[in-house]
C-alpha cells in the first residue's frame, strides 16, 4: 500500500487542487503540483490509508469507468507520485 510522505498535503488554490510542500519536505521541493479531478481523488484515498484496489473501486463508480481502467488509472498515478518523490519508503 502506497503512502504519501509527511510534509506533503493538499491544498485548494483558486479552485485548483494542488499539493505543496510543508516542513522539512520544503526544503527539498520547491513548487506545487496541480491535480485534476482524478488526481485529487487517489490522493485523498492515499493519505487516508486506502488500499490502490479501494481507490479504484470508488473510482470505477463514480466515474463510470471499468475496473481495469480505473485500477490503471491509480497504478500510473501512484508510480508517477512514487517517481516524483511524494511516497514513503
Amino acid at each position: 500500500m502506497a503512502r504519501i510522505k509527511d510534509g506533503f498535503v493538499l491544498r485548494e488554490v483558486a479552485g485548483q487542487a494542488v499539493v505543496i510542500a510543508t516542513g522539512e519536505a520544503s526544503e527539498g521541493f520547491h513548487g506545487m503540483v496541480k491535480l485534476n479531478g482524478t488526481g485529487k481523488r487517489i490522493w485523498q484515498g492515499l493519505t487516508e490509508g486506502r488500499t490502490d484496489d479501494d481507490i479504484a473501486r470508488d473510482l470505477a463508480q463514480e466515474y463510470g469507468v471499468s475496473p481495469e481502467r480505473a485500477a490503471a488509472d491509480v497504478r500510473e498515478f501512484v508510480e508517477q507520485v512514487r517517481e516524483a518523490g511524494f511516497l514513503a519508503s
